[in-house]
Formats: structure tokens, sequence, C-alpha cells
């Protein structure tokens, strides 16, 4: 038997690699699987791929298992009864999706991973790489859920979490436990988390014992916007150099149609807490999303005006992916129909095109008007990439905007595009407003703060900070936006 876990970059030269091996060995067995397949496995796909014999859907462990037990009695394939979670031409066509599923309860069941062939063969090449190891905290995601009614939440846009049902999390001792034994097998350092979304009640107590480990870690992972400051440190402190957050929007009106549970303050905050901690931030910007409009744009570019004292996010253009939100609802989204992305056509004959269901779909609705609002975002985008980069060139490279503090006093430093640097210095209680104002506050919770200080003159004060791009406010709350030169 051959087996192929399929990606969506992978599909194309997988396919052809089956093709051609089948050719040569008729007779041999092929399972593919892999997220590309997870919920759109069809009997018309063995018929355009007659090469292949099944299809493991959603998680592999224990349906390939019951194949390769199968096999190994030297049972014939045609025998295999049925199995959730493997389809063949024949069950295709009577099977649900949703009841082919078949996945471990419990994560802790699953052993190390083993990577001594791919080590091997390092070696055997003579290259002195050290690669970055893959390393599993949970599946799924807990932003993802279905209520009883069987309606799911999550992002609108997502659909990373077709091969799970539900959302499952390891033992923070297992994890690193792991951790410790591939580092000192492989002796590499460089760890990608490959989760959706990390943990969210045992995140502190994972980091917590990766330091204990004593081991220069350097780490990789996705993280959401809620983050909080004291996690982000920890994780800083641990080894974690890169994130990618999702921030998807910096607009509050458009972060609720993708149903991400946060707001544009809540991004600024954890960008420049990015910032404040030297890790490099790399998240996205969603544009064209169906169904945002003028307001989403220009509070957008607002926004924009206060992030570009941070790493540049990257824009990417929305798309359509089989099985989220919007594809399952797509009226609520202004889309008026849905159908296979046109780019498979360069890649695969016209039947095939009618026949599958791909990851990547498209749709007609609004995109059009689309491309049109969002240019001045894309044009603010490019603009600010390219500062970024200028101004960070050299030696002299350092956050654009960052706070030092001397208890009575503190000094702002604010480094200016093209210009001369600013420095403003704040005292008393206008030091104090500012420092409580590090993790985005309302207009209530400052006057109750500092109740000595009249509303008038705490409004004029913001007002200020607000017009200098020192602070943000958004919907009477009030963020500050320097970096703390000393570590949160």
């Amino acid at each position: 038997m051959a087996g192929f876990s399929v990606s969506l970059c992978q599909l194309t030269s997988a396919l052809y690699f089956i093709k051609q091996i089948k050719r040569r060995s008729p007779e041999l067995l092929i399972a593919i699987g892999g997220s590309t397949f997870s919920g759109s496995t069809s009997a018309d796909f063995f018929k355009l791929f007659e090469e292949v014999n099944l299809v493991v859907t959603g998680e592999g462990e224990l349906p390939f298992s019951r194949l390769v037990e199968h096999l190994k009695s030297s049972a014939p394939f045609a025998a295999l009864p049925p199995v959730a979670g493997i389809v063949t031409a024949e069950t295709a066509e009577v099977n649900e999706i949703q009841t082919r599923f078949q996945q471990i309860k419990d994560l802790q069941d699953l052993p190390v991973p083993d990577f001594d062939e791919y080590f091997a063969l390092l070696k055997d090449t003579g290259h002195g790489f050290f690669p970055t190891l893959p390393v599993e905290a949970s599946r799924g995601c807990w932003w993802q859920r279905t209520s009883g009614v069987g309606k799911t939440s999550g992002c609108a846009f997502c659909n990373l979490n077709l091969q799970w049902q539900g959302y499952r999390a390891k033992d923070p001792a297992q994890v690193v436990a792991q951790i410790d034994y591939l580092t000192t097998r492989h002796q590499t350092l460089s760890l990608a988390f490959v989760d959706n979304v990390l943990p969210r009640k045992s995140t502190r107590t994972l980091f917590k014992n990766l330091a204990d480990l004593s081991k220069d870690l350097r780490l990789f992972a996705e993280i959401r916007a809620t983050t909080t400051p004291a996690e982000l440190n920890l994780m800083a402190q641990t080894g974690m150099k890169q994130v990618q957050i999702g921030i998807e929007a910096l607009a509050t009106s458009l972060l609720k149609k993708l149903n991400k549970g946060t707001t544009a303050i809540q991004n600024l905050e954890i960008m420049r807490d990015c910032e404040a901690l030297g890790l490099e931030n790399h998240s996205n910007l969603i544009l064209y999303f169906p169904g945002s409009d003028e307001q989403d744009v220009a509070e957008t570019l607002r926004c924009l005006e206060f992030a570009t004292a941070y790493r540049p996010l990257k824009a990417v253009a929305f798309w359509l992916g089989l099985g989220s939100p919007v594809w399952r609802n797509p009226g609520s989204f202004g889309i008026k129909s849905v159908f296979g992305h046109p780019n498979w056509s360069y890649l695969f004959p016209a039947n095939f095109i009618a026949s599958m269901r791909f990851m990547i779909q498209a749709y007609r609705g609004d995109l059009g008007y689309q491309r049109k609002i969002w240019r001045p975002v894309e044009d603010r985008i490019k603009a600010w990439h390219k500062q970024y980069h200028k101004q960070n060139r050299g030696p002299q490279g350092s956050p654009f905007l960052t706070l030092r503090d001397g208890r009575d006093f503190l000094i702002i430093r604010q480094r200016m595009f093209e210009a001369d640097t600013i420095n403003h210095r704040l005292v008393g209680t206008s030091r104090r407003i500012y420092l409580y104002c590090r993790h985005h506050r309302s207009i209530k919770q400052i006057r109750a703060r500092f109740p000595s200080f009249s509303e008038d003159r705490i409004l004029s004060f913001l007002k200020m900070m607000v017009g200098k791009k020192l602070m943000f406010e958004e919907r009477g709350r009030y963020l500050s936006l320097a970096a703390p030169v000393k570590r949160l």
C-alpha cells in the first residue's frame, strides 16, 4: 500500500505521483487523506481518479490503523468491512460526511512523533540544515463550537477544522516532555506549534513548564488577539520569536461580521505588546470580505493611522473556503451563487471541475464593489510596509513608538517617517493616566480611577493624546500606544 497525506499545495503533485506509481505497480493499493479531502470526497472523485482505492476522511490515526490491521491479516482489501473514516467508491454513494469521522477521544493516547527517518535522510544529504520541529498541543479550535441546534460558531471565513469534531488538548506535561525528548534526540531547538489556536485553559502552565527545561528554544505559534500581556510575556521568556495573531481586521464593525469576537482596540493592544517584547507579528488583514462596506473601510483607514507604529500586517484577499460559515450560508453575506474556483481549470479538465468540490471555491456577489472600496486600504498597507522596512534598516532599527518610565515622569519617543523624532514628557496625573491605559479603558473607568481630575481635564488630555497618535480611542475606550522599553 502507498499512502498520501494531501494538503492544498500538494494536490496536483500527489495525484501526479499516484498516476505514475499505479502505471508501474497496478496492483498496489493507493490510500489518500489529509485536510484537502475532509468533507469533500464524493463518488465522482473515484470516477475521476480511478487509481485511488480509498480516502481517509477526518482524523487519520484510528481509521488508518483499522485498515492496516485488516491488511496485515492477509485479508483482501475488497473484504474490508465498513470503517468510519474510510471512504471507497462503494461507500461514497451512501455515507454522509458527518458519519465518517472516527477520531481519538483523548490526545494523551498519542505516541511521541517519530522523526528518525527524516533526520537520517537529512544527515545523508550532508547539508548543515537545522529544521523546525512541528509540535502539537491541541486539535480543532475552541472558538469554533457547535450549539445544541446544530449551528456552528467561529470565524466566518474559516474552514481549517473540517477534519475534526470538537476541540481537544493534550496535558501540558505531555507536551513539554515530548518537546524535551525531541529537541534532545534531534539536537535542534526551533519548534512550531501546529495548533490552529493554543489551549485556552492550560497555556500558562505549558509555557511555565517549558521555561523550566532551561533550553534556549525558538518558538512559533498561532494565538488569539485575546491573549493576555502576562501570557504573551511568558511566551517571550520561554523563547517565542514569531506569532501569527488572529487579527484579520482593524475595524470593529468588520470584526463583528467576521465573527472574531474581538475589537480593533484589542488588536492594536496586542500588536503593541508584540513590539514591546520583540515578537515578530506575522498576521493578516483580510480584504474584500463579502458584505463589508464603506464604513468598514473608513474604520480600517482610521485605525491604520495608529497601527503604523507597529510591524505591518499582510494584506490577503478573502477566499471562499469549502465548509466555512460563509460557504454554508452565502445569502447572509450577499453571495448569489457558489461554484468551483475557475483557477482550477488551469490544472484539471473541465469534467473534473464540474464534478469535484475543491477546498477553494468562488462566488458571484459584490466582489467588484469590494475591490473598489478596499483599494485605499491596499495602497495604505503598501506604504506601511515600505515605510516600516525603510525606517528599520541598520543598527538604529527599533520600535517606532516607545516609552520609558521615570517613576515621577515618563518619556515617549515617537520616531517619524522622513522627519525628526519627537519626544514627549508626561508628569503627574497625565503620566498615571497614560500608564493606566496600557490596557484599553473606558472613560468611566478612567474617571473613577482619577476622581480628583475633572472630567473636562481628562477628556482634554485624552483628546490631545489621540491627536498626537500617542493613544487610540474607540467607542469611548482609550489605549496608550507607546511600547514600554522595559519588558511587560
